[in-house]
């Protein structure tokens, strides 16, 4: 192993693998950068929808607690109508 040319092809190759390993490293990095990027949008549109989702329900059930606070007041009204009438408290 003392011949100048063996050296050369030796730290040639190894120079050669040490670039490659380089390249492949700093791409995945790059790939899942992009994709973390991309999941990150994704997840930001989902969360967009949902938000809006819920901002709407939200409305409607509102709408219809109203409703319903709406009815109880008007069956409220009735059975003191109908109390009043039947122990006679309307006459007083």
């Amino acid at each position: 192993m003392t011949e100048p040319q063996l050296w050369t092809v030796v730290v040639g190759f190894l120079t050669i693998i040490l670039a490659m390993m380089t390249l492949t490293s700093t791409l995945f990095v790059r790939v899942i950068r992009a994709e973390i990027g991309g999941v990150r949008t994704e997840i930001g549109s989902v969360r967009t929808e949902l938000r809006t989702e819920i901002s709407a329900l939200r409305g409607e059930m509102n709408a219809r607690f109203d409703a319903v606070h709406a009815r109880i007041d008007n069956l409220d009204r009735d059975v003191q109508g109908l109390v009043r009438k039947t122990f006679g408290l309307d006459r007083e």
